[in-house]
């Protein structure tokens, strides 16, 4: 690869790094949008907000009063009456837990709230072989916030009663799925202000989950509340809390723990930007809704509204204090449900995803949650969605070990590239060839003021010889999408996760050979095999590449050499906490380029090229019209210089 080539793939980038800049929205028009999201965002806040303050201020004066009344620490029947109105009754009980089971999913519901405590993925371990459990049970909450009868009322203080298929339900506390669909409710009854509970008038939570499926079905429904549900509530509030665990034994800085949300019109976002670093913040999403997303490098705990949520509030965060020592990331939420007042029964549809960062899984149910995977964006991102995972999966479907079928979808992708190689290694001959009789050019030029009498000789013996000092920019221009797009791949790629080959345990994270006891600054304390592997035939591909590229015109191109050595020692300590898959990969293109070298220069004869290349000599050469008036400049140029 010549200085021209390296000028050409810097232009090529600059273009697509343009095009990309060009096609993002102004700032201004995205300003537009929000104006419109937000102006209907507050027409549907205000007139709730303004009654709901004065609501919770004569809440708190309430409790305040009655407190300073109680001498005991359990709360009286006044003040449970005054705190939960027509729902004390059903703020008494005491928690009973129920471990719902499909062929995927286990997940444990709770009397108190009604809500998912936790979710064990059946068919997953974590890295240390324990089952994966979604988040901490002991600090996970989700709470349904309306008012009623002059109170705020939270779900989560509330004990349901269980009911599975429409029946009140008071068995085994583990219920497994069976060929049909399973409903599991729970019902929290409103008593008219008397110790007696009403049946006809309840809060419904119905979860329904089928035999095989990471997806369950959530509804909550309001049966007979209009009297007692504000009137001017147009959405109940759902507010979701969990604590992420860890699962992974390093984390992916392109593929971390992330909150996902994707609006009702419009494309998947996340709130760390689309590397996914893990940083802590929180955002007010002020238009509809599809779904929110709390998202780890390989498994996603998603709501998903079958209408649409009105408006949103997320956040990510580090909580310190977690007691957990598998404790990895806070994620929150605050979802503005739409209702409808003015109805005597409402029901909000919705759903649960509790499952795998599965293309393939995510895909089928068609909701873009599958863009929550980090494949490369617009640019590359398609490379990976409609051919590497098709023939990574085609592989797959064989029953190889996942470092054979790497090793093959290597082979796949540089037989597809080997004729733009094979062109590039002709054109390097080429110049090979031409080396005196650029030489000579040289020596005829020595001055620099006539380098452009020099030049425009050079581009003349190419033209002649039909040879190109560009030609071998175009492996290396359709090399860098497919390198970018398996850079994104292997590290997002669960069929990965926990597949071993060779000394490697584990192909989606790094295969350490050796704990180093110390941390090395942007190395890491430990010694990744396959790395070291990538690092050693990067730098011989270099020193080859590099040494045949001595026999062509390779004139101020040592600090570009020097430059082209540093790279690798640099990836070095990027790839050494990195994805063993990912380094394999690279390391068997390395090998596997040798190997095409070898074979183009033992096919190429030379002598034969030098023949070709004196027989297009001796044919005339038509004149384009930009080299036309290249020549005309020139000529201008050279008069200007003589009445100087």
């Amino acid at each position: 690869m010549n200085k021209n080539s390296i000028i050409g793939i810097i232009l090529i980038i600059g273009v697509l790094v343009g095009w990309s800049i060009w096609v993002t929205p102004s700032k201004e028009e995205i300003a537009r949008q929000r104006e419109i999201q937000d102006s209907i965002y507050q027409a549907n806040r205000a007139r709730y907000v303004e009654d709901s303050i004065r609501f919770v201020e004569a809440q708190k004066t309430s409790e305040q009063q009655l407190s300073a009344k109680s001498d005991s620490n359990v709360a009286s029947d006044a003040v449970m009456r005054d705190k939960y109105g027509v729902f004390t009754t059903t703020a008494k009980g005491e928690e009973k837990l129920y471990t719902i089971e499909n062929d995927v999913l286990k997940m444990t519901l709770t009397t108190k709230g009604a809500y998912v405590k936790t979710v064990e993925l059946k068919d997953y371990k974590t890295w240390d072989s324990l089952p994966l459990i979604g988040f901490d049970e002991n600090t996970s909450k989700f709470n349904l916030s309306f008012f009623a009868s002059n109170r705020n009322v939270n779900t989560i203080d509330l004990f349901f009663t269980p009911y599975l298929n429409n029946y009140p339900y008071d068995g085994d506390e583990k219920i497994v799925v069976g060929e049909k669909p399973l409903v599991f409710s729970f019902r929290a009854y409103s008593d008219d202000l008397t110790d007696v509970l009403n049946p006809n008038q309840y809060v419904e939570f119905t979860y329904t989950i089928t035999k095989d499926e990471y997806m369950v079905d959530f509804d909550v429904k309001t049966v007979n509340m209009k009297n007692i549900i504000a009137s001017n509530t147009n959405f109940i509030t759902i507010d979701w809390y969990v604590d992420l665990l860890k699962q992974e034994k390093a984390v992916d800085r392109y593929n971390g723990s992330n909150v996902y949300y994707k609006f009702l019109s419009d494309d998947v976002e996340s709130l760390s930007g689309d590397r996914g670093g893990e940083k802590d913040g929180e955002k007010d999403l002020r238009a509809n809704l599809k779904w929110l997303s709390f998202k780890q490098r390989f498994f996603s705990y998603s709501l998903i509204a079958k209408d649409y949520f009105s408006s949103a509030i997320i956040g990510l965060k580090t909580d310190v204090r977690s007691s957990n020592p598998r404790y990895l990331k806070t994620m929150y939420a605050a979802v503005d449900v739409p209702f409808d007042a003015f109805q005597e029964n409402n029901t909000m549809a919705m759903q649960f995803y509790f499952g795998p960062n599965s293309l393939k899984i995510m895909d089928k149910y068609g909701l873009d949650l599958d863009k929550q995977i980090p494949l490369g964006g617009k640019l590359v991102g398609w490379i990976n969605r409609y051919i590497v995972v098709n023939v990574f999966d085609w592989l797959g479907s064989y029953g190889w070990n996942y470092g054979i079928v790497i090793l093959v979808l290597t082979v796949i992708i540089k037989l597809a590239l080997m004729p733009f190689a094979y062109k590039s290694y002709q054109s390097t001959a080429k110049m090979r060839v031409l080396k005196p009789e650029i030489d000579e050019i040289n020596a005829k030029y020595p001055d620099e003021r006539d380098n452009m009498k020099k030049q425009q000789a050079v581009m003349d013996l190419y033209k002649r010889a039909g040879a190109s000092p560009t030609s071998g920019c175009l492996p290396v221009l359709l090399q860098l999408p497919i390198l970018w797009a398996v850079f994104r791949f292997f590290p997002s790629s669960i069929e990965l996760r926990q597949q071993p080959f060779l000394w490697a345990d584990d192909l989606s994270t790094y295969d350490s050979i050796l704990d180093l006891g110390f941390n090395i600054p942007f190395y890491g304390d430990h010694v990744s095999l396959f790395t070291l592997l990538m690092t050693i035939t990067t730098i011989l591909y270099t020193y080859i590449n590099n040494k045949q590229m001595a026999a062509t015109n390779q004139q101020g191109m040592k600090g570009m050499k020097v430059m082209l050595y540093i790279m690798p020692i640099m990836f070095l300590g990027l790839f050494n906490s990195y994805s063993a898959g990912l380094s394999y990969y690279y390391m068997l293109v390395n090998v596997i380029t040798f190997i095409q070298m070898y074979l183009f220069r033992v096919f190429t004869d030379e002598d034969k090229l030098r023949k070709k290349i004196e027989l297009a000599k001796q044919r005339p050469v038509k004149k384009s019209r930009f080299q036309k008036r290249l020549e005309e400049m020139q000529k201008q140029q050279q008069q200007a210089q003589r009445r100087r």
